[in-house]
């Protein structure tokens, strides 16, 4: 009884802050069509949200922006930030914790020691091995030190943005503090990548309902990526998809093109080489992406996409897998003659119809 009463439902928790129970399942519908999982899975979610304990999570900052720890705090209402804060015991971030210096640096350790092998840790930024790790320390202590340590001891890692799943710009040419991804610094431990600039504020959401819900991490790629989230190009979702499929590509920022919302690949788009899920979630409660907004995807989500990516504002010339960067200016012609040869087949089929049955009528 003692233990319910320290550790009470979520529910509970969420109605304290005027969260309803509606709200609740709807928020366990959006993680379900997240992970893409069939409507069944609901009540499953329901169940393991309501009935387990929050496990304790860290979360760790190296060469970064911060731009990861932005987005999950812009979550917004109903918000999943508060119902994450609910479903997990954040015991140690440095952008939205209490304590700072010795303080701070001892809620860590008291994680790491007290629940070894028990809590999750997140990692976001680079973490740089040049020169022994001097490049970035916390505490005195280097990122790859810390990294070691706490990602060492945890019941599983999750490197959020692109700087902690690959090195991101930090480890663009000539990457001079020597920056790489945690399963470069740390390899051997049980990692989850959700590489982007930022991650979505759902995907992380989703690893750790996963998690909660079927006791393991969900499946990944080759590269650490949760299927559910980077399983599928973006290119197989856009908004824009028809158009490109139309021949219909934007030639310069403003045309004609542009503010009628044609494809943006002419214009550097890198959608057709970019596993990401941003099409179906988006950002800020499902209110656009860039590609919406008008700008082509940078391939954010690959790794090494500053160097492999540019320039930004030209297509590939080859983009492996996926022929489109020998057909891309074809397209449009080849549809156009296909269209004006079926319109002129209409034509002619309706004048020869036409003509048939004057004919008929004696005319």
């Amino acid at each position: 009884m003692s233990e319910l009463k320290d550790n009470p439902g979520i529910t509970d928790s969420l109605a304290g802050q005027g969260i309803s129970r509606r709200d609740f399942i709807k928020f366990c519908t959006l993680m379900a069509a997240t992970l893409s999982l069939p409507s069944s899975f609901i009540p499953k979610i329901v169940e393991a949200l309501e009935k387990k304990m929050k496990p304790s999570l860290v979360w760790l900052e190296f060469q970064d922006c911060a731009g990861n720890t932005e987005s999950l705090l812009r979550a917004t209402k109903p918000t999943i930030a508060e119902i994450v804060l609910d479903i997990l015991s954040i015991d140690y971030h440095e952008t939205i914790m209490a304590p700072a210096g010795k303080q701070a640096e001892k809620s860590l350790m008291d994680v790491v020691k007290n629940q070894k092998g028990k809590y999750i840790a997140v990692v976001e930024g680079s973490i740089p091995m040049k020169d022994g790790g001097v490049y970035c320390c916390v505490g005195g202590r280097s990122a790859i030190d810390i990294a070691k340590e706490v990602c060492g001891n945890a019941l599983a890692t999750i490197s959020v943005g692109s700087c902690a799943a690959y090195g991101g710009i930090p480890a663009a040419n000539p990457n001079p503090t020597g920056a790489v991804g945690v399963k470069d610094a740390v390899p051997g431990i049980t990692l989850i990548n959700l590489p982007g600039c930022p991650v979505n504020v759902e995907n992380i959401t989703a690893t750790v309902v996963h998690y909660l819900t079927f006791g393991t991490l969900p499946a990944t790629d080759r590269l650490g990526r949760p299927y559910f989230a980077y399983g599928e190009r973006i290119h197989d979702h856009c908004e824009r998809r028809a158009h490109y499929d139309a021949g219909q590509f934007v030639r310069e920022w403003g045309d004609e093109g542009h503010r009628h919302g044609w494809c943006l690949y002419e214009m550097g788009c890198k959608g057709p080489e970019t596993f990401k899920n941003c099409p179906v979630v988006k950002y800020n409660e499902g209110t656009s992406w860039p590609v919406q907004a008008g700008h082509g995807c940078i391939g954010c989500a690959e790794p090494n996409f500053w160097d492999t990516m540019a320039p930004f504002y030209k297509r590939l010339p080859k983009v492996p897998g996926f022929g489109i960067e020998t057909t891309a200016d074809k397209i449009g012609v080849g549809l156009a003659a296909a269209a004006a040869a079926g319109l002129a087949a209409h034509g002619i089929a309706r004048a020869i119809r036409g003509k048939d049955e004057k004919e008929e009528k004696g005319e």
